[in-house]
């Protein structure tokens, strides 16, 4: 069955060993060497509404997705987080600490 990319956007991921919501489909991780999807990335979420910055990114391998739905993906337990590469100070908090020193 074919999927673009835009419809797997619309599907939540679902950790299928404890029913714990991920997010939705953001990015995909395509290996151009054999053109296959390698992986897909969830973005983390926004933390006190983006002022503290985000939590980190869910890589998730193509073998660890157990079923992709008309809804939702359900992936296993096992899920890797990808650290943020560039965490960057927010613009209130460099205020606030320039503001009391």
């Amino acid at each position: 069955m074919p999927c673009r990319l835009q419809e797997l956007r619309k599907k939540e991921v679902i950790n299928a060993h404890n029913g714990c919501k991920l997010g939705y489909v953001d990015d995909l991780e395509v290996d151009i060497k054999c053109a296959k999807v390698a992986a897909l990335i969830v973005f983390g979420r926004p933390r006190l509404f983006g002022l503290f910055g985000k939590s980190d990114d869910y890589y998730i391998p193509w073998e660890k997705i157990r079923l992709i739905g008309e809804d939702a993906i359900l992936v296993e337990d096992y899920v890797q987080k990808t650290p943020n590469k560039a965490k960057k100070r927010h613009k209130f908090v460099t205020f606030c600490h320039q503001l009391f020193l």
